[in-house]
């Protein structure tokens, strides 16, 4: 064989290797994913994990009656109308993952929440979760983000708490028409991390309407939504949370 030709067949042999061992790779980081953040691979692929799409962007599981299905579907649906209610808009469409039996949602990679925001694109919800309330909290979470410029970030007890008010969630606030919506006093340490939120919230549930109160109380004296609007913009141009809003009692 001429030693042109051998040497591009040599090339072509050498290529095919290296893209098998890509392939072989790719297959690799893919299923480490998936056992790792069975979360995350379902958000990407609920087919994988045997959600059907019931409406555009929302997911559930196979034979479920109609009953189940119609319930899926006006949570979903007041919830959607919940969020773009309160901003007066929406800039986000997380695809809503929910679950109505445990098996489930222990199969996408849930816990023992009601619901969880996922990389701020998308919402699983929990059989105990199937409730407009929960699922607006979690699309409370994603819509913010939404909003917010690359790189911006608020502490965890302002998000947790817009999203309680977003979601009018009873349990931690008094109804609208109370002169004061707050049920706890925030105190002076409300937790800014993650990490904080989860250790304060898990030895105390109470953290919630705590937040709540912070954030209603913030909107009341700052024009609601309109203030909220402004803050957002306000933090995307550079300025500090700390500057705007102060983790105290009001």
């Amino acid at each position: 064989m001429p030693e042109g030709r051998g040497g591009k067949a040599g090339a072509r042999k050498i290529w095919a290797r290296v893209l098998a061992a890509l392939a072989v790779l790719l297959v690799a980081g893919v299923a480490g994913v998936a056992v790792a953040y069975p979360s995350v691979a379902a958000t990407t692929c609920p087919g994988c994990y045997g959600l059907t799409e019931l409406r555009p962007g929302v997911y559930t599981e196979e034979g479920l009656s109609a009953g189940q299905r119609s319930q899926v579907a006006q949570v979903t649906e007041a919830a959607t109308e919940r969020v773009a209610g309160f901003y007066g808009s929406r800039r986000s469409s997380p695809r809503l993952l929910v679950c109505v039996t445990d098996e489930c949602y222990r199969h996408i990679g849930g816990g023992r929440e009601r619901g969880i925001a996922v990389l701020d694109r998308s919402v699983m919800l929990s059989p105990r979760g199937v409730d407009a309330v929960i699922a607006s909290h979690e699309m409370s979470h994603v819509e913010l983000h939404a909003r917010l410029a690359s790189g911006v970030e608020v502490p965890q007890w302002f998000d947790e708490g817009l999203a309680v008010v977003v979601s009018d969630d009873r349990r931690y606030l008094a109804p609208p028409s109370a002169p004061d919506r707050c049920l706890a006093e925030p105190g002076t340490a409300l937790p800014v991390t993650l990490d904080q939120w989860l250790h304060a919230a898990g030895a105390d549930v109470s953290t919630y309407a705590k937040a709540a109160c912070g954030v209603s109380r913030w909107l009341r004296s700052n024009g609601d939504r309109d203030g909220l609007l402004e803050l957002i913009d306000r933090l995307n141009a550079g300025e500090s949370f700390a500057s705007m809003v102060t983790n105290r009692r009001s």
